[in-house]
C-alpha cells in the first residue's frame, strides 16, 4: 500500500514538472542565468550522485543550464530573473545529509527528494518558506520532526513516510491553513495526536500508519470536515471512536487496523455516505453492532471486520450490507449466527468472501457473484448445500473446512484442487476426496499410534542435536488445500492468499516477489543466522490469516509442544534497516493449543530481540482423542502496508513429545497405598490418644478438638454440631445414608455424611471415599473437612452446601425449583463437566466417578454445581481401552456397556452427565416419567421426540419462554450426543465444556433409536434391563450389591480398628 501511495504521488509530481517544463519553455528566455548561490545549491546535491548514476558527481550545473539541461530534475523560471521553483531528484541514489546551501533557494516551491539514503535535514531549510510540496519519503531521516514546518504557510502536502522519525508529533504543525494531505507513516513516533491537528481545516489526507502513537483520539479531528482519507493503523491508539466524526461526511477511506479502539461500532458510520474502503479489524469492538449501520452505504467496496466480542452469541444477527459496490467482505470470528444471507450470495460484485469462524448454519448457496475468486467458510455449522453451490466458483479459492455437512456434490476434482475440505463431511464415501475429509478425522492407522512429532517448517529434513524433523516444503499454501504427509503422522491447514485477498492493499512488485523456485508461502534465509540450529530458523511458514497443524495418531497423554520462531521475512526487503524492522514493523499473532489461547498478540521480533534472532514458546498439553491441534490466527494487527510477507503467522519449527515422568500404574497405587497407611497410622495415633473412645469431653476440650491436625472429628463433635443427629437437621437419604447439617463451636457450617446400617457400603467405601476426595481439589468437586469412625459409626464431614442438592432442586418443593431458570441450569451443566473434565482428563489420579446423578450434584448458594459421593469412584489408566468391573451404580443412569457387561471407561460417566443434562432441562426425573406405557424412561421419550424432529418440547414447561431456543436445542443435542449406545463416539468432557462454553460445536452424531437401529434385541435387553431389579431398587436411589445386614457395617467397622 505504501509503495502504491508513493507512486501516486511521484504520477502527480510528473504530470506537474511537465506543466511546469512547458510553462518554462514558453515563457523563459534562452538568456537567463541563475544566481551564484543557487548554482552552488544545485551542484551540492549534483555532487551526491553515486559513480554509477548516469548522472555522476562529475555533473556539474551551470547558471545558463536553466531550462536547457536537466529538465527532469531542476524547474526554473525565468519570466524575470531565473530562479529555482522546483527540485525533483527523488530515487537518485544521493546520501548523507540534506546539503545546508538548499537553504538558499528561496524561491523553491517543489522539493522532491524521496527514496534516496539522506539521513539528516539542515535548518537552513526554514529559509524556504514558499515551499507547497515536501516529499522527503523513503529515507534515513531521523530525530524529531523539525518545528520550523509550521512556517511554510503555503504549504499544500508534507509528506516525511518512511524514515526515523521519532519522538511526538509537534503541534505546531497545526498552523498550517494551505495543507491538505499530511503523510507521517512508517516512523517511530509515539505520544498522542495533537488536538492542534484539529485546526487543519483543508486537511483532506491524514496519514499516521505504521507508528507508536497511543491513547485516545482528539475530539478535535472530528473538526476536519474536509477529510476524506484517514490512515491510523498499526498503533497503539485506544477508547471510543469519537462521536465528532460523525462530521466527517466526506469520508472515504477510513483504516484503523492493529489497535485497541473497543466500545460499539458507532452509528454515524452510516452518515458517510461517499466511504468506499473501511478497516475496522484488529481492534476490541463489541457488540451490539447497529442492525443498519452499514446498510446504506451504496459506494461501500471493502468492509473489513473481525473478532467481535460481547454479548451471547445468540443474540448476534447478521448486519444488512449494502453490496451495491461491494468487492470485498470481511467478517470473521464474530460468532455470526444463521444462514448466509441472501444479500450476500445475491451480490454480482463481490469478489473475495471471509465468513470464517462463525456459527453459521444451513445451506451453502449458489453465489451469483462471476468474479468471486476467494471465499473462506472455514470453521462453521454449515449442514447442507445447494446441488449446483459449486457453479460460479469452480475456479475459485475455496475454504469450506471443519463444517458440518453430511456429505458434498463436488465438481471434477481436477476443479478442487485449490478447495480446502479438511473435516468437512460426516459421510465422504461418495466424495472424490481422501479420508481427511471426514469429521473428526484423527488418525487412518487405529494400530499405530506415537510419542513424538519433529517439523521444520518451511523446509527439507534436518538433523538437529541427533533428532531428525520432517520436511514441510510444500509450495502451495493459502487456501489451495489440505496438506498431508506422506507417513500421515501430521498435517497443515492454511487459509488466505497474500497477493488478492485484500483488495485495495499493495500487491507485490515485480522487483519483490519471490523467484519462480520459491513459494510467497515459504520464507528462506540462508545467511547471516548465528543462532544455534540455524538450520532449523533458515526457513518458515507463512499464512495470511490462519496456520493449523495437526498431529495425528499420537499416544493420548501429556505432551510438551515447542514452537520455534525467527523473523527471517522481513530483511530481505530494500532498504529497510534494522531500526525500522525491529520497531515499526510488526509480524503479530494468535496461538492456540487444543482451543485454549496461549498466545495472544505475539510478536515474534519483540520477544526475539531483534530480526533473525530465534525464540522458543514452550507449552504441556493434553493430547486426547490421538489428535494435536496447533492454530496460529492472524486477527488483524501489526503491518500491513509493506511487502506480503510482513503480516500473518510465520513459524519455523515444531517439535513435539510425550512427558516422560508420567505416572505408571504402580506409582499410582504406591501414593494411594501411601496416603490410605497415613489415614491409618493416624486413625491409630488418636485411637491411642483416646480420640475414639466413649469418655466425657469437656465443652472447653471440644473447641480445641474442633479440626485436629489430619482433619478429623470425633463422635461428640459430630453430635454436638447435628444436635444428636436431630431430625430437624436432617438434609436428605442418599445410598450411602443419611446426611445431616451441623454448626461446629466455631461457627462453620458442615455436612455430615452417616454412613446407614442398612446399606451394603462399608469400611472400603468409606476409606476409598477418603482416599479419593482428598487427594482432589477442584471447585466443582465437593470439598472434604474431615471424617470420623467411632461408635459402630462411619462419618464423612463435607462443607455445608447451602441449596442442597440437584435432585432437591429439581424435584423438590414449588418454591426450590422457581429458582432453577435457565441460565442457573446452563450454569449446572458447566460445573458438573468441569468437574468431571478435571476426574477424567486433568487430575493426576485420573477417575470414573461411577455414580453421577442429581443426588450426587450438590450445589452451593450461587448454584454452582459440585460433584459428591466418591465411595464408587476408580481409578483407571489412560492407555488401558477398559477395566472389566463389578458393576456398582445407580438404575437408570449407568450406561449400558456397563451395566450389561461391566465395561468401564470414562465414558460411562459422560452418558450418567447426558442423563442428568436432560433432566435439568426437562425438569423431569429419569426414571419416574412415566406419560404412557409405551415410554418409560426419560432418555426413551428424548429419543423419540429427537427422531419426530421435536426434541426442544423437552424444555421444563415451568421456564415459559424465558430461555435461549437455540441454546437449548444445542444442549439436548449434546446430551443426546454423551448418550450413544457406543462409547467411542460419546464425546470426552473436555470437549463437552467447550460446546457449553460456546467454543466448539456438536460434531457428533447420537442414534435415531434409543440404542441402536440395527439391533433391537439389545433395546429389548436394555428395556427388560431398566425395568428389573437385577442390579437395584427401582427407585432413583436404588443402588447395586445392595444388603440389609447391619451385622455387616459393625464388622467391617471393627475390622477397621483392627488394622489400625
Amino acid at each position: 500500500m505504501k509503495e502504491h501511495l508513493l507512486l501516486c504521488r511521484l504520477l502527480c509530481s510528473i504530470l506537474l514538472l511537465s506543466a511546469l517544463t512547458c510553462k518554462t519553455i514558453v515563457d523563459s528566455t534562452s538568456n537567463g542565468t541563475l544566481p551564484p548561490e543557487e548554482v552552488k545549491a544545485i551542484n551540492s546535491l549534483f555532487k551526491r550522485f553515486p559513480r554509477t548514476s548516469k548522472l555522476d558527481r562529475d555533473s556539474n550545473f551551470s547558471a545558463s543550464d536553466c531550462n536547457k539541461k536537466f529538465t527532469n530534475l531542476v524547474i526554473c523560471d525565468c519570466n524575470a530573473a531565473c530562479t529555482v521553483t522546483g527540485l525533483y531528484l527523488s530515487s537518485a541514489g544521493l546520501k548523507g545529509e540534506i546539503p545546508k546551501e538548499i537553504g538558499k533557494l528561496t524561491s523553491l516551491a517543489t522539493l522532491y527528494l524521496a527514496n534516496n539514503k539522506f539521513s539528516k535535514i539542515p535548518s537552513s531549510l526554514q529559509n524556504l518558506s514558499k515551499l507547497s510540496s515536501i516529499l522527503l519519503d523513503d529515507n534515513y531521516l531521523g530525530g524529531h520532526i523539525p518545528t520550523f514546518f509550521s512556517q511554510m504557510k503555503s504549504l499544500t502536502m508534507l509528506s516525511l513516510t518512511d524514515n526515523n522519525f521519532d519522538g511526538p508529533i509537534p503541534p505546531e504543525l497545526g498552523a498550517l491553513p494551505s495543507l491538505k494531505s499530511l503523510y507521517l507513516d512508517g516512523n517511530l513516533l509515539s505520544g498522542q495526536i495533537p488536538s492542534q491537528l484539529g485546526n487543519l481545516s483543508n486537511l483532506m489526507i491524514l496519514d499516521l500508519s505504521d507508528n507508536g502513537l497511543s491513547g485516545e483520539l482528539p475530539y478535535e479531528l472530528g473538526n476536519l470536515t474536509n477529510l476524506i482519507r484517514l490512515h491510523l493503523p498499526n498503533n497503539n491508539f485506544s477508547g471510543n471512536l469519537l462521536q465528532s466524526f460523525d462530521q466527517l461526511k466526506n469520508m472515504a477511506y477510513f483504516d484503523i487496523r492493529g489497535n485497541n479502539f473497543n466500545g460499539q461500532i458507532p452509528a454515524f458510520i452510516a452518515q458517510w455516505k461517499d466511504i468506499s474502503k473501511l478497516y475496522l479489524m484488529g481492534n476490541n469492538f463489541e457488540w451490539p453492532v447497529s442492525h443498519g449501520v452499514f446498510q446504506s452505504l451504496k459506494n461501500l467496496e471493502i468492509l473489513q471486520l473481525a473478532d467481535i466480542t460481547g454479548s451471547p452469541r445468540q443474540d448476534r444477527y447478521f448486519p444488512i450490507v449494502n453490496t451495491q459496490s461491494l468487492k470485498h467482505l470481511t467478517l470473521r470470528n464474530c460468532s455470526l449466527g444463521g444462514q448466509i444471507p441472501e444479500f450476500i450470495w445475491r451480490s454480482r460484485s463481490l469478489e473475495y468472501l471471509d465468513l470464517s469462524f462463525n456459527n453459521l448454519v444451513g445451506e451453502l448457496p449458489t453465489f451469483a457473484s462471476d468474479n468471486l475468486k476467494y471465499i473462506y467458510l472455514r470453521g462453521n455449522m454449515l449442514n447442507n448445500s445447494s446441488q449446483g453451490w459449486f457453479t460460479n466458483i469452480s475456479n475459485s479459492s475455496v475454504d469450506i473446512s471443519e463444517n458440518k455437512f453430511p456429505s458434498l456434490p463436488l465438481p471434477d476434482k481436477s476443479i478442487t484442487k485449490n478447495w480446502n475440505l479438511f473435516s468437512c463431511c460426516s459421510n465422504i464415501t461418495d466424495m472424490p476426496i481422501e479420508a481427511w475429509g471426514q469429521q473428526d478425522y484423527h488418525c487412518d492407522n487405529k494400530k499405530l499410534k506415537y510419542d513424538h512429532l519433529y517439523i521444520n517448517c518451511g523446509g527439507g529434513v534436518a538433523s538437529i542435536n541427533g533428532t531428525e524433523y520432517e520436511a514441510d516444503n510444500e509450495t502451495l499454501g493459502g487456501s489451495s488445500h489440505f496438506f498431508l504427509s506422506p507417513n500421515k503422522k501430521w498435517g497443515y491447514s492454511s487459509m488466505g492468499s497474500f497477493s488478492e485477498s485484500y483488495p485495495g492493499w499493495w500487491s507485490p512488485s515485480p522487483f519483490r516477489s519471490p523467484s519462480p523456485s520459491q513459494s510467497k508461502y515459504l520464507s528462506y534465509k540462508t545467511c547471516d543466522l548465528n543462532m544455534s540450529d540455524a538450520i532449523l530458523y533458515s526457513t518458515a511458514r507463512i499464512a495470511p490469516i490462519s496456520l493449523k497443524y495437526y498431529g495425528f495418531c499420537l499416544k493420548n497423554g501429556h505432551y510438551i509442544v515447542k514452537l520455534h520462531f525467527a523473523e527471517i521475512a522481513w530483511n530481505q526487503q530494500r532498504g529497510l534497516n534494522q531500526t525500522k524492522l525491529s520497531s515499526t514493523l510488526k509480524r503479530i499473532f494468535n496461538v492456540k493449543i487444543q482451543d485454549k489461547q496461549v498466545m495472544t498478540n505475539f510478536n515474534i521480533v519483540e520477544q526475539a530481540k531483534g530480526v533473525d534472532q530465534s525464540i522458543t514458546q514452550e507449552f504441556e498439553v493434553h493430547v486426547n482423542n490421538s489428535q494435536l491441534e496447533i492454530h496460529l490466527y492472524w486477527a488483524g494487527k501489526g503491518s500491513t502496508g509493506y511487502r506480503f510477507s510482513q503480516y500473518g503467522p510465520l513459524i519455523s519449527g515444531i517439535s513435539v513429545h510425550r512427558v516422560k515422568d508420567k505416572l505408571s500404574p504402580l506409582v499410582i497405587a504406591g501414593i494411594v497405598a501411601s496416603a490410605l497407611l497415613i489415614v491409618a497410622l493416624a486413625l491409630l495415633l488418636l485411637w491411642e490418644l483416646g480420640c475414639f473412645r466413649k469418655k466425657g469431653l469437656h465443652d472447653e476440650e471440644l473447641k480445641g478438638m474442633e479440626l485436629l491436625s489430619g482433619s478429623f472429628f470425633n463422635a461428640r463433635q459430630i453430635k454436638a454440631a447435628t444436635q444428636n443427629f436431630s431430625p430437624a437437621m436432617k438434609l436428605g437419604e442418599g445410598g450411602f445414608g443419611s446426611v445431616y447439617k451441623g454448626v461446629l463451636l466455631n461457627g462453620t457450617a458442615i455436612a455430615v455424611k452417616q454412613l446407614s446400617s442398612k446399606s451394603g457400603q462399608g469400611i472400603h467405601e468409606f476409606v476409598n471415599e477418603v482416599g479419593t476426595i482428598s487427594a482432589l481439589q477442584h471447585p466443582n468437586l465437593v470439598k472434604l473437612l474431615g471424617c470420623c469412625a467411632e461408635d459402630n459409626q462411619l462419618l464423612l464431614v463435607y462443607e455445608f452446601m447451602e441449596n442442597n442438592s440437584l435432585a432437591h432442586a429439581l424435584f423438590g418443593p414449588n418454591e426450590v425449583r422457581s429458582r432453577l431458570n435457565w441460565p442457573t441450569r446452563v450454569q449446572i451443566c458447566l460445573g458438573i463437566a468441569k468437574g468431571l473434565t478435571f476426574l477424567h482428563e486433568e487430575s493426576k489420579l485420573k477417575i470414573v466417578h461411577r455414580d453421577i446423578k442429581p443426588t450426587n450434584i450438590l450445589l452451593d448458594k450461587d448454584f454452582n454445581a459440585k460433584i459428591s459421593d466418591f465411595g464408587i469412584a476408580k481409578l483407571y489408566e489412560e492407555e488401558v481401552t477398559h477395566v472389566v468391573s463389578k458393576i456398582a451404580g445407580t438404575t437408570g443412569y449407568m450406561a449400558p456397556e456397563y451395566a450389561m457387561r461391566g465395561h468401564l471407561t470414562n465414558k460411562a460417566d459422560v452418558y450418567s452427565f447426558g442423563v442428568v443434562t436432560l433432566e435439568i432441562v426437562s425438569g423431569k426425573n429419569s426414571t419416574s416419567y412415566r406419560p404412557n406405557d409405551e415410554i418409560v424412561y426419560l432418555l426413551d421419550l428424548a429419543y423419540v421426540l429427537r427422531q419426530k424432529g421435536n426434541l426442544i418440547e423437552l424444555v421444563d414447561p415451568s421456564l415459559g419462554s424465558d430461555y435461549s431456543l437455540e441454546q437449548a436445542n444445542a444442549i439436548l443435542e449434546l446430551a443426546m450426543w454423551c448418550t450413544n449406545l457406543s462409547p467411542s463416539l460419546r464425546p470426552p468432557m473436555s470437549e463437552v465444556v467447550k460446546t457449553l462454553e460456546g467454543k466448539s460445536k456438536i460434531v457428533g452424531a447420537s442414534p435415531s433409536a434409543p440404542y441402536s437401529m440395527d439391533d433391537s434385541a439389545m433395546a429389548e435387553e436394555m428395556v427388560g434391563f431398566s425395568q428389573s431389579a437385577e442390579f437395584g431398587s427401582t427407585s432413583q436411589e436404588g443402588t447395586s450389591n445392595a444388603n440389609s445386614s447391619s451385622q455387616a457395617v459393625s464388622k467391617e467397622v471393627e475390622k477397621f480398628h483392627t488394622v489400625c
